[in-house]
């Protein structure tokens, strides 16, 4: 997957468009990713007796990887993800923009 946990993404389309979050985690066997403040469902929650109380609580759900675009940190845009290999051999994401790398090296 060209999206990792932590980039900063923004959705492109559903009913988020336009919205930004940090990516929390990602399932690459089902090509989807959860991203905060983004999808929120609410979720009936019983009481248990160590860990919370009961209620309504919302969450962010899954949504699929293909809908996000990674925002580049270093022109500010989203931007499609390729790839570059370093001299020392070391494989890495380049902004598809500005040409600049978005790993941190």
């Amino acid at each position: 997957m060209k999206v990792k946990k932590g980039d900063l993404v923004r959705v492109i389309s559903g009913k988020d468009k336009g919205k930004e979050g940090k990516v929390l985690r990602v399932m690459p066997k089902l090509n989807k990713i959860i991203v905060e403040n983004v999808n929120i469902v609410k979720k009936h929650q019983r009481p248990t007796q160590q860990l919370r109380e009961g209620g309504i609580i919302e969450q962010p759900a899954p949504i699929y990887a293909n809908k996000v675009m990674v925002v580049c940190p270093n022109c500010g845009k989203p931007t499609r993800v390729g790839y570059r290999v370093l001299e020392e051999g070391k494989k890495v994401r380049v902004c598809r923009k500005c040409n600049e790398i978005i790993d941190k090296v």
